[in-house]
């Protein structure tokens, strides 16, 4: 494997305290310190969902971040800082229009590459009721190849994952909040999009609990085989991985699956 074709990413599987965005912004920067001393070093950090309040989602007036505020601010700096992409999980913004579930990516240069709002709200955790949803896909350039994100709840949706495959994705990042008790959802579902998109999935979860769930982490990156590189347990911790930015069209090659698509035979719902 050519080594200018590699990538080491390492994500962040971060406790978040409820409604306290300093200490949060705190132990994200300990944690993102720790993982640039390790060997290898990242090219490409990962930081979960919503990591600067939590769920706190009746709090959020005061807690959000403002929009174009220090927050994004701070995330281009410490991408610029340590010469790697961040793509920093997602945070609660708030603008004009309302508060949102809202992932920014940076590149080595603090320059942004992507703004992703959250377009799938989760109703069990009444994001619905607090958030405005957001209304166009994520996929920006990493290194040489293409790479999409999207948040949480966004996995239970394949025509999602689906399209950004076919928008030319080879990489899928996932921040995420997902709780006890349905960890074999999100192993499975991880792996399948893997495995039918024939892309790496980077899926970054945090643990810890709040006032009404407890999140189990297995942050994990998943190969375009469907093999798994990388798998955390339920504490803090890094997972790392080295991929190589070539398995995607080899597997591509080798199983033609968008090739073979006859989506003039698949149904079309109505909205």
């Amino acid at each position: 494997m050519n080594k200018t074709r590699q990538l080491h990413i390492a994500l962040i599987q971060m406790d978040i305290e409820l409604a306290n965005p300093t200490v949060n912004q705190q132990r994200a920067e300990q944690w993102i310190t720790q993982a640039m001393s390790a060997a290898p070093r990242p090219d490409v950090i990962v930081l979960p969902e919503m990591w600067n309040t939590g769920y706190a989602l009746d709090r959020l007036e005061g807690l959000a971040e403002r929009e174009n505020g220090k927050l994004t601010a701070w995330m281009s700096q410490i991408a610029k800082q340590h010469q790697i992409v961040l793509v920093g999980g997602s945070i609660s913004e708030q603008r004009e229009s309302g508060f949102y579930n809202t992932l920014y990516v940076y590149g080595a240069d603090g320059e942004r590459t992507a703004k992703y709002d959250k377009i799938h709200l989760f109703k069990l955790m009444n994001e619905e009721k607090f958030m405005q949803p957001g209304e166009e896909k994520a996929l920006f350039p990493l290194h040489d190849v293409t790479a999409a994100a999207s948040i949480c709840y966004d996995l239970r949706f394949p025509e999602l994952a689906r399209s950004l495959a076919l928008a030319g994705a080879q990489i899928w990042f996932v921040p995420a909040e997902w709780p006890h008790p349905r960890m074999h959802h999100w192993r499975t579902l991880l792996t399948a999009r893997a495995i039918e998109n024939q892309m790496y999935v980077v899926a970054c979860n945090r643990v810890g609990r709040d006032e009404k769930s407890e999140f189990f982490g297995h942050s994990m990156i998943i190969d375009p085989w469907g093999e798994v590189l990388a798998e955390g347990d339920e504490v803090e911790g890094i997972i790392s991985a080295t991929i190589d930015l070539d398995l995607a069209d080899e597997v591509r090659g080798r199983i033609p699956v968008f090739a073979d698509r006859r989506p003039e035979l698949y149904i079309h719902e109505q909205k």
